[in-house]
């Protein structure tokens, strides 16, 4: 049976290659925030794949983005599948001294409040779906701290304990889980880590490589498809964190 699947900051990185894994035979409802040109690109993408393709544009920093994308989406289907909770940014490194008020609102509405809320605005048409399940791309950094970005690591964070909260009061008809990607190649690092950095952490990677985008889309389409999991974190990040 063909799913309904949102997800979240779709146009590039770990979202379009999370479309590009799930397309086959399903509906796509895809979001996006600036990237137009990119978000029609991976809607090709998965109609080429033999996926069917809706794009919904929305900013998800603050609630009125959030309730536009819930209602764009409530009129383009009567029920939810799969929630990805994808979109997220660090936006800037920082120091303890370079703290602002403003700066700390910003990541935590980007990165926790979008997905609390889509979370929360999605859970009735969850409750239509077909073995419905949500899941959230958190992050290495709530693992070691994630220095110079202490602000994104503790929005991260506080996306941990959620899936696990959310887990327990959906079950058992919706599953709640969790992939934390460490350092990837995608867009993401474009304007927030120098390739010096990505060098040293591919030198102290075990696997002495950092990852692509298609090692998280295949952790999220295994929890997708895996009906015995749910208040879990999975971690791909080559060894950099270990249990």
């Amino acid at each position: 049976m063909s799913k309904s699947i949102l997800i979240t900051g779709a146009s590039t990185g770990i979202g379009a290659e999370t479309a590009s894994h799930l397309a086959s035979g399903n509906h796509l409802l895809l979001h996006y925030n600036s990237s137009a040109q990119a978000a029609r690109n991976v809607a090709a993408d998965v109609e080429k794949r033999g996926g069917q393709a809706t794009l919904l544009q929305a900013d998800l920093s603050g609630e009125a983005g959030c309730r536009q994308l819930h209602a764009e989406l409530a009129r383009r289907t009567d029920r939810l599948d799969v929630l990805v909770n994808n979109a997220g940014g660090m936006i800037k490194r920082h120091g303890i001294r370079d703290y602002q008020w403003g700066l700390m609102e910003d990541i935590f509405a980007l990165n926790t409040f979008s997905a609390m809320m889509m979370t929360a605005l999605c859970v009735p048409l969850l409750e239509k779906g077909q073995d419905p399940g949500i899941i959230t791309i958190t992050s290495l950094a709530i693992r070691h701290g994630g220095p110079t970005a202490t602000i994104y690591a503790a929005a991260k964070g506080a996306l941990d304990a959620f899936t696990r909260g959310m887990a327990r009061e959906l079950a058992p008809k919706i599953r709640v889980n969790a992939v934390a990607p460490g350092v990837v190649a995608t867009p993401f690092h474009d304007k927030v880590t120098s390739p010096a950095q990505i060098k040293a952490w591919t030198e102290t990677t075990p696997l002495r490589k950092i990852g692509a985008p298609m090692h998280i889309a295949s952790a999220v389409k295994f929890i997708m498809e895996n009906d015995f999991m749910t208040g879990e974190t999975i971690d791909i990040n080559g060894g950099l964190f270990m249990r």
